[in-house]
C-alpha cells in the first residue's frame, strides 16, 4: 500500500522540483539537473518535466556573422570581376571570355538599375536635388545668373555704407596700368570708395588721390611679397580686412568676389 501511495505522490514531487527549477532560472541561477534513469529515461517524460534542457537558439550575433555585409558582398563582386577579367586576358578561351562578358553585363545591369533609382529618388525628393540650388540646364542657369546679378547690384549699391577698398599698385607695374581703369569703372558705377596706395611712391594716372604705402600692405595681412595689383575689402564695422584678389580682374570678377565675401557664407552656394 505504501508503494502505491509513493507512486501517486512521485509525479507531484517531480512537478514541484520542476517549478523550483523554473524559479531559480528566473532568478538567474543555473540549476544543474541530474537525469534520473527511472523517472526520465524509462518514462521518457522529456522537456515538459525538465528531463531534457531545450536547445538554446542561435544568437543574433552569430546569425549576422553568417550573412556577409553589403560592403563585403560588393567587394566580393569586384574581386570576382577582376578575376574573370584576368583569366580572360591571360587565357583568352571562348569559355573564359564569354564568362567575363556575361558577368560584366550583370554588373552593368546592376549599375544601370542603381542609376535609374538614384534619378527617380531625386525627382521625388526635392531636398536631395542639388540642381534646385545650382541649376545645370540652360534655362535654369540663365534664371539663376539673372537673379544673382540683381542681388549683386543691390548689395553693391549699398556697399559704400560699410565697406571701402584698398587698392595697392606700383607705378612701374604694367598689370596695374591695365587693371586701374577696370577698378575705376566699378567704383564709378556703384559709388565704391577706393583708396589707392602706391607701393613705390609713384603716381597713378587713374587714381590721382593716392597715398604712399607706410606699412598698410603688411597690416592688412597681405604678407611680405608685395604682389601688385592687390585689392582688399575693409569692413568699417568689424575693422577686418578681406583680400579680394591679386592681378588683373574683370569687373564681373570684382563684383562677384565682393558679393561672395560679404553676403554668402562659406559653402552656401554649394
Amino acid at each position: 500500500m505504501k508503494h502505491v501511495h509513493f507512486l501517486m505522490v512521485l509525479p507531484l514531487l517531480a512537478a514541484a522540483v520542476g517549478s523550483s527549477a523554473v524559479a531559480n532560472e528566473a532568478d538567474g541561477v543555473e540549476v544543474k539537473q541530474s537525469e534520473d534513469s527511472t523517472y526520465c529515461s524509462e518514462r521518457k517524460l522529456g522537456t515538459w518535466f525538465y528531463c531534457e534542457k531545450p536547445k538554446p537558439k542561435p544568437t543574433e550575433a552569430k546569425a549576422a556573422a553568417s550573412f556577409p555585409s553589403a560592403k563585403a558582398r560588393l567587394a566580393a563582386i569586384t574581386a570576382e570581376l577582376e578575376e574573370r577579367k584576368a583569366a580572360a586576358i591571360l587565357e583568352p578561351t571562348t569559355e573564359n571570355v564569354s564568362a567575363y562578358i556575361a558577368f560584366q553585363r550583370q554588373q552593368l545591369d546592376r549599375s544601370s538599375l542603381f542609376s535609374d533609382v538614384w534619378q527617380r529618388s531625386i525627382w521625388q525628393n526635392p531636398e536631395l536635388d542639388y540642381t534646385l540650388q545650382r541649376p545645370v540646364s540652360t534655362l535654369g542657369k540663365r534664371a539663376w545668373i539673372d537673379g544673382r546679378k540683381a542681388d549683386r547690384d543691390i548689395v553693391m549699391s549699398q556697399l559704400s555704407q560699410r565697406y571701402g577698398v584698398f587698392y595697392f599698385y606700383s607705378s612701374s607695374c604694367s598689370a596695374c596700368d591695365i587693371f586701374s581703369p577696370i577698378l575705376k569703372a566699378v567704383s564709378d558705377k556703384y559709388g565704391l570708395n577706393v583708396l589707392a596706395v602706391s607701393m613705390d611712391g609713384g603716381p597713378s594716372t587713374i587714381f590721382t588721390d593716392y597715398m604712399v604705402d607706410t606699412g598698410q600692405y603688411q597690416k592688412l595681412g597681405l604678407g611680405d611679397n608685395r604682389q601688385v595689383p592687390a585689392l582688399v575689402l575693409f569692413d568699417s564695422v568689424t575693422k577686418a580686412p578681406m583680400p579680394i584678389g591679386y592681378g588683373i580682374l574683370s569687373q564681373d570678377e570684382i563684383v562677384d568676389r565682393v558679393f561672395q565675401l560679404t553676403q554668402v557664407e562659406p559653402g552656401g552656394d554649394y
